[in-house]
């Protein structure tokens, strides 16, 4: 039985008696039509600008911003679904490469919270963690063309939507519907670094009550730096059936096979220096190369050692890899009961699988393989360089329930979501066949162990919320509680102490069998998160917003907290506190004919931020073990500004867009452990830019030509925790556009024939842009992929 909290039957009983009747009478329900099958107003017009009442939030009680969908299709085709978000204000989106499809290589900041603390949906199923190992990150699940709508609350989303990864931020990315007439799309992409994309969609039309399609993409493309190259399949299936009256079905079903090398990340003296890596790179372009023979210079082999003992073969590409395979399965049925009452729900299944392989140093893995061995481990003696595999794997099955109805003023919703998110983890070294990286790995031979546990993530989220409408309309206020509870549990084999541990000293070691597998086990929950809003319309065209919300979130990284091994005591680390926030929002949104924009201000504040900290080891001066904890407080304020101008001087030629992110966010504590003192408090949070101001121009010449130039501004951000001088990374300005060439254009049974020129980085600026931050000293970084050009042609038939 899926437990519930006394703390959640406390402070939701009303909630959850209203979600078992939403049971009783419907009971096969599943998640929230697409907001794109509602008929929607335009108010400015042109081909490439966004429905107002979407890109702004109409009538939300918070700052509600959205990607529609004629931006979607004039981006690059195959970007990401994160990449998506950097149009929005408050969001700062750091990707690797034009499309940014490496899954390690992605940022996302917003306010005080990062990509970890952010909710995601795709068409009312929440894809839980976004975690590249064992999470389910959404850009795995979405293709640009088939999205009708990417909607993001910035800082406090609605209590109805489920995620326990939360702090405030919801994105929800809804599909288009299947359309009513038959029809084929197309549409295939050339770009460099041999970039291949082919899109194909086939609809059936309305057939009887039913109406659906399925698509298929297919990427190729090498790396823009170093060797290797990226393969992505992806299929995606809709069915929706019409039940009579306001009834309706779904289902959905995506299946996602992605492959591709990885390129190591740079150290900023690395980026500066002009000397070669060993595949003769410089600067951005530093990549791992071919395997070499053993005869070439720096690759010789270690003396009295095997042939590829060599520590530099790590840096060749054979053995750093990443291969996924996930489906996700999803069926919503929709029940209007009586007029202004009806119940919804979403079921789903997600299968993950795949694993990630990276070299390992034949010195590396000999010193493991003789300490595991010396515990009485039964191993074998490492060949050359090994064959690093860390396998993923799991489950996640759910169901969302939704019940609306509407009294008098009132628009009532309660509902109750319930997920099981099974993962299970391995990590281990394996000889390959004659001990080089471009041979195949001996998965018989292990040379050394590190991890096997599975663990499991139960969560029960209630809610309910009433919207009521007052002064004929010009005033609702919305108020809302939900109550999240969420039980976690790993078992097994969590480092390597629980395979091998020192039972003497540092200087006189003495190997034993370690301390075997163990079991972690955590609980949280609140029974009252309330959020409350209010929105007042001055009029038909101008609305001004304020809001409050509060969330609580599954500590991020549990998987990694819970994977510590002391070599002092098999004890299992302390858990950590959940992390909390509290939002509060004020702004104003006007549509006024030619121009639209929404400014709000927000303040953020949240505690318990989970960090990695490294400690001395009891009995020693030099040995250092590291755990997670909680260290403290964030807060950030600022101003988010969106806005489109369409001056009917031009008469239709050109419109204007931009969007200005300005934000404060800084730690309000210093990291405090046993032995030393960092000072945080008061510093600024790595990778928060305190500017993100993009804007553009979009002209329309004739009515087969559609032409956009646009500029995103970076401020300057930390790589460390400490603001340690030296370690900011300059500002920078990245110029892209586009060209679409055919709008409209039919040739014989083709309509709708278009050609679309991207170009991303097109003043070619070089410099780091994703980072991984670390608490003094500097960070890691990656660089901004150089200037990038990409083809599109694509009709309907």
């Amino acid at each position: 039985m899926h437990p519930i909290s006394s703390a959640v039957r406390r402070g939701s009983r009303a909630a959850l008696l209203l979600s078992c009747g939403i049971a009783s009478m419907s009971c096969a329900v599943l998640a929230q039509e697409p907001a794109v099958d509602e008929e929607i107003s335009i108010t400015v017009t042109g081909r490439r600008i966004s429905q107002s009442s979407e890109a702004i939030g109409e009538d939300k009680i918070s700052n509600v911003v959205a990607v529609t969908r004629e931006a979607l299709l004039s981006a690059p085709s195959g970007i990401s679904g994160l990449k998506m978000l950097e149009q929005l204000p408050g969001f700062n989106v750091q990707t690797d490469g034009a499309l940014g499809l490496y899954e390690f290589g992605n940022s996302v900041q917003v306010r005080a919270f990062n990509l970890d603390q952010i909710g995601f949906l795709v068409d009312g199923i929440p894809t839980g963690r976004s975690d590249a190992f064992g999470g389910s990150p959404v850009f795995r699940y979405v293709d640009n063309e088939n999205l009708g709508v990417v909607e993001a609350a910035v800082g406090a989303g609605d209590v109805s939507l489920p995620s326990y990864s939360t702090l405030g931020p919801m994105v929800q990315y809804n599909s288009i519907a299947p359309q009513e007439e038959m029809g084929l799309f197309v549409g295939q992409s050339f770009g460099e670094n041999d970039l291949k994309r082919t899109f194909i969609r086939a609809s059936t039309g309305q057939v009887g009550p039913f109406r659906a399609f399925v698509s298929r993409t297919k990427l190729d493309t090498d790396l823009w730096r170093g060797a290797g190259s990226v393969d992505r399949e992806h299929w995606e299936a809709m069915v929706h059936a019409d039940l009579g009256g306001d009834s309706w079905a779904r289902f959905k079903f995506v299946s996602n096979k992605f492959f591709d090398y990885d390129s190591p990340s740079l150290g900023r003296a690395q980026y500066l220096s002009s000397t070669p890596d060993a595949g003769g790179k410089t600067g951005r372009n530093r990549g791992y190369i071919a395997v070499v023979p053993n005869s070439t210079p720096g690759f010789e082999p270690v003396a009295g050692a095997p042939a590829f003992s060599n520590t530099n073969y790590t840096y060749t590409y054979n053995l750093a890899l990443n291969v996924r395979d996930d489906k996700l399965y999803g069926g919503t049925v929709h029940a209007g009961i009586a007029d202004g009452v009806w119940a919804e729900a979403t079921a789903y299944y997600e299968d993950k699988g795949g694993y990630g392989v990276s070299p390992d140093s034949y010195s590396n893995s000999l010193l493991q393989y003789n300490r595991q061995t010396a515990a009485g481990l039964a191993l074998f003696a490492p060949r050359g360089t090994q064959y690093g595999l860390s396998t993923v794997g799991g489950d996640r099955y759910g169901l969302t329930t939704k019940l609306h109805w509407e009294i008098g003023a009132h628009s009532l919703e309660a509902g109750v979501w319930a997920e099981t998110d099974s993962y299970s983890r391995t990590q281990a070294r394996f000889n390959t066949i004659d001990g080089s990286p471009a041979s195949a790995p001996d998965l018989d031979e292990p040379v050394y162990l590190r991890r096997a546990y599975k663990s499991e993530r139960n969560t029960t989220q209630a809610f309910i919320k009433d919207r009521v409408s007052l002064m004929d309309d010009s005033l609702i206020v919305d108020l809302g509680v939900k109550a999240l509870h969420i039980d976690y549990r790993q078992t097994g084999y969590r480092d390597f102490n629980d395979y091998y541990r020192n039972a003497g000293t540092a200087l006189a070691p003495v190997w034993v069998a370690g301390w075997g597998p163990k079991t972690n086990n955590a609980s949280y929950g609140d029974g009252f998160l309330p959020m409350a809003g209010i929105l007042y319309k001055f009029d038909n065209q101008t609305q001004m917003f304020a809001s409050y919300a509060e969330n609580m979130a599954l500590p991020k990284g549990m998987d990694d907290i819970f994977s510590v091994a002391l070599n002092s005591s098999p004890a299992v680390v302390p858990a950590p506190a959940p992390e909390r926030s509290q939002n509060f929002e004020l702004g104003i949104r006007t549509d006024q004919g030619q121009f639209y924009a929404s400014l709000a201000g927000y303040y953020t504040k949240f505690k318990n931020r989970i960090q990695s900290i490294s400690t001395i080891l009891p009995g020693t001066t030099n040995v250092t073990e590291t755990f997670f904890r909680n260290v403290g407080r964030v807060s950030a304020y600022g101003l988010e500004f969106s806005g489109t101008f369409r001056p009917s001087a031009l008469n239709g030629l050109a419109y204007f867009n931009l969007n200005a992110t300005y934000n404060i966010a800084k730690f309000k504590d210093d990291i405090v452990t046993s032995t030393v003192t960092f000072a945080t408090d008061g510093k600024f949070i790595p990778d928060s830019a305190k500017w993100i101001i993009n804007g553009g121009v979009t002209i329309e010449p004739a009515s087969w030509l559609v032409g956009n130039i646009s500029a995103k501004y970076t401020s300057s951000r930390w790589s460390t925790f400490t603001n340690t001088p030296g370690s900011s990374v300059p500002g920078f300005t990245l110029v892209s556009a586009y060209v679409d060439i055919g709008d409209g254009f039919s040739l014989g049974p083709v309509k709708s024939l278009k050609a679309r020129f991207n170009v991303d980085n097109l003043f070619d600026k070089d410099t780091l842009s994703f980072m991984f931050p670390s608490v003094t000293g500097d960070g890691f970084f990656r660089p901004l992929s150089p200037r990038t050009f990409q083809f599109t042609i694509s009709g309907e038939i």
